[in-house]
């Protein structure tokens, strides 16, 4: 039971139970002195002398924890946290001994491994930088080969998810939904003609064509289904005569082969999901105030993270029109102007796109009841539901680094080594991006800490849920 408890509340116990059992020593030998003293007239004195001696005694004790707590407890916590981002979130630079200078030789003994550990992480980021960059070249050759090819290509994975795709599939499938590595393929074309289709092509065994009208019914696509040599799954390839695709805007080739082996359907027991196995929706909002009730969005950013990384190209950055004046005072923390959202859409239009682009992934932000709060009051106009789990990075965060610490987006960055750069601070895509960050470099600090599920970050975080409170 002690194991699940933070090191400072078991200090804190540790002199609660020395209070108790000095009072309760104090207490014995005073009843034991006037018993042997068998004098009526003294009981009164003896009280006295228990609650002083008590008083003075608790007194003594919550002060040795208070100097005990702020001079070893504190210091030790920050001290795991610290080794733990270096140690697992690639954080550089060395440690804070300066707080933990009355703790004896740990302190630089734990950043002279901090030091030796960043210096084998630095010579191992290298040598790993110097194979990614000719993978990147590799890759952007390839990205340019595919897309002079006339026709758009999905490979798809056994269980019906977007595996990669390319330049021109972008283009095809941005007309129905944003595409999005990991979503199922039927939020882009019907999923009852789609099956018909790839149950022909699992009997045959080879290429079959199939015209399959899109998700949204609007038109009908070309589709040809083929297999993969030696991969599960399929590869559809589209041959769209509606689209007219720009091969100068096309986006690079967007993949993650491991999730031709991962299932990843938010389902009932999304609890005992592995982390790893999970996609996120990180967003933020900019507003014309603080007050959900009677404010108003004025734009939403949003990105995605997958497998422990921000996937690029998959963001959503809208301005939305409040449809009413902006207050002066917003405008001089988040730029947004009358002007540039005059022709934005609405906040229904602009949710529900978002609404969109959160399809089977987990809600994360900073703060997250204060941005989800716009989401829940406008529901029922949007025609939408929000039951998506949420992580909120300030608890996680207070889960890493402990509750006494201090939690908003830019201490996090900078315990983290985060850098965000000064014209995207207040905006909304730019900071979504940077707790975007924060997630990535946190999710393995959390697995290090024994949380690998879903449900079980989400049973630590519950415990610090009064930090939300007080920050709204």
């Amino acid at each position: 039971m002690l194991n699940r408890l933070g090191l400072r509340l078991r200090i804190f116990l540790f002199f609660c139970l020395l209070a108790a059992g000095g009072i309760a020593i104090a207490a014995g030998g005073l009843y034991a002195g006037f018993g042997r003293a068998g004098i009526p007239e003294a009981m009164g004195g003896f009280i006295f002398a228990g609650i002083t001696i008590g008083f003075l005694w608790l007194g003594l004790v919550v002060g040795v924890w208070l100097l005990f707590d702020e001079n070893v407890a504190r210091p030790i916590d920050r001290l795991a946290a610290g080794m733990r981002a270096r140690a697992h979130a690639g954080v550089q630079g060395g440690l804070d001994i300066e707080a933990a200078r009355y703790l004896g030789d740990l302190a630089p003994a734990a950043a002279a491994m901090a030091g030796q550990l960043s210096q084998s992480t630095q010579d191992a980021t290298a040598a790993v930088a110097r194979a990614t960059q000719q993978l990147e070249a590799d890759r952007a050759r390839l990205s340019a080969l595919l897309t002079e090819v006339p026709v758009a290509m999905v490979l798809v994975g056994p269980t019906h998810r977007i595996v990669l795709y390319d330049g021109q599939a972008a283009a095809v499938l941005a007309q129905i939904a944003h595409p999005r590595l990991g979503a199922s393929i039927f939020d882009y074309f019907d999923r009852s003609a789609l099956m018909q289709a790839h149950g022909r092509f699992a009997k045959a065994g080879k290429d079959i064509a199939a015209t399959v009208a899109g998700a949204d019914g609007q038109q009908s696509y070309d589709l040809r289904l083929s297999p993969i040599s030696g991969a599960p799954g399929y590869m559809l390839t589209i041959d769209d005569a509606h689209a007219t695709i720009s091969p100068e805007a096309a986006r690079p080739l967007i993949y993650d082969f491991d999730l031709l082996d991962t299932v990843a359907d938010l389902g009932t027991d999304i609890a005992s999901m592995p982390l790893g196995d999970l996609a996120f929706v990180v967003f933020d909002t900019e507003t014309t105030g603080l007050l959900p009730h009677k404010d108003d969005v004025v734009q939403i950013g949003a990105v995605r993270v997958l497998g422990g990384r921000i996937i690029d190209g998959e963001e959503i950055d809208v301005l939305v029109d409040p449809g009413r004046p902006i207050p002066p005072a917003s405008t001089k923390v988040h730029g947004i102007s009358d002007a540039m959202v005059k022709n934005a859409p609405d906040f229904i239009t602009a949710g529900r796109q978002f609404h969109r682009f959160c399809t089977d992934a987990v809600i994360v932000a900073h703060n997250a009841p204060f941005d989800m709060a716009f989401m829940h009051r406008d529901a029922e106009k949007m025609g939408v539901e929000w039951p998506h789990p949420v992580l909120d990075t300030v608890l996680l965060s207070a889960v890493i680094f402990g509750a006494g610490e201090t939690h908003t987006l830019d201490a996090l960055c900078e315990r983290l080594d985060i850098t965000i750069p000064d014209h995207l601070r207040h905006t909304a895509l730019g900071d979504a991006r940077a707790t975007a960050e924060v997630l990535c470099k946190l999710l393995p600090m959390l697995t290090a800490r024994g949380m690998t599920t879903f449900g079980e970050v989400i049973a630590e975080t519950r415990r610090h849920g009064r930090l939300l409170e007080d920050l709204n």
